[in-house]
């Protein structure tokens, strides 16, 4: 008798979002923000009273959430980054969005990032994208890191604020883009215009960088309308992608406040 093959399941995305927030100035936008649900906010018994966790605290008692004095050590056995700053928050996941909606909007500005998987970098990139005022930030969900608490506290916060879509890929995206009429900057080292006499930078607009080391891919720098590049005056070549994001989203900001 052949034994019966059980039926494999379907693969699951895997995508962290943001659920275990840890550094204080991550938390306090988490509980300032109010656009999800904490459920525990664990603080060391160590931590400083200082002005910022009190305020921590303030907001977490009038938001409800739990608040649990914990040893240092269990803070640090529970944290997934180097530095949780003796505070550790527990919420619901971060909500997303379709691109297509982020998209319709007619004053547009997406930061959408092909491929990194650092998440200092996009960290880094998401809280340079909501200071200078995007309106929202498109992620892939393969070959690119997601969500995490790391990511969560180098974005200090700016995730809360930030919306995100993520997509299958950002060709696609793209793609979606130009059929909705938006206009997709690509940013590489040798791109053949400057950033700074971008033409479209005060047009529904969808800024796209690469990966670490690789840039933008084929596929997204084809589909780009106009690929530009940040001028070097020194002796080193090209800005990390965070830096580069960074000055990008500062231009940008600064040509659409007219």
């Amino acid at each position: 008798m052949t034994a019966r093959r059980r039926p494999t399941e379907p693969k699951r995305e895997r995508r962290d979002l943001a659920q275990q927030v840890e550094g204080r100035r991550a938390v306090r936008e988490l509980l300032a923000a109010r656009r999800r649900r904490t459920h525990d906010l664990w603080l060391s018994n160590d931590a400083d009273d200082g002005a910022v966790v009190a305020e921590i605290v303030e907001l977490a008692e009038a938001a409800g959430v739990r608040i649990r004095r914990v040893p240092a050590d269990q803070i640090d056995r529970r944290a997934r980054t180097g530095s949780p700053q003796g505070v550790v928050a527990f919420a619901a996941p971060l909500p997303t969005n379709d691109v297509d909606d982020l998209l319709g909007d007619p004053r547009a500005f997406l930061v959408a990032l092909d491929g990194v998987t650092d998440p200092q970098n996009l960290g880094a990139v998401m809280r340079s994208a909501e200071t200078a005022g995007a309106t929202g930030i498109v992620l892939p969900t393969h070959r690119a890191v997601g969500l995490t608490p790391a990511v969560a506290k180098a974005a200090a916060g700016a995730l809360e604020y930030l919306p995100v879509a993520f997509v299958s890929g950002v060709p696609g995206a793209l793609d979606r883009a130009r059929r909705a009429g938006v206009w997709c900057a690509g940013l590489d080292a040798d791109g053949e215009q400057s950033l700074y006499e971008l033409s479209v930078a005060d047009a529904p607009l969808v800024l796209v960088l690469g990966a670490e080391g690789s840039g933008l891919s084929r596929l997204a720098r084809a589909r780009c309308d106009v690929v530009a590049s940040i001028p070097m005056h020194g002796h080193i070549a090209s800005l990390n992608v965070s830096a580069a994001a960074a000055v990008a989203c500062t231009e940008i900001a600064r040509r659409r406040a007219g």
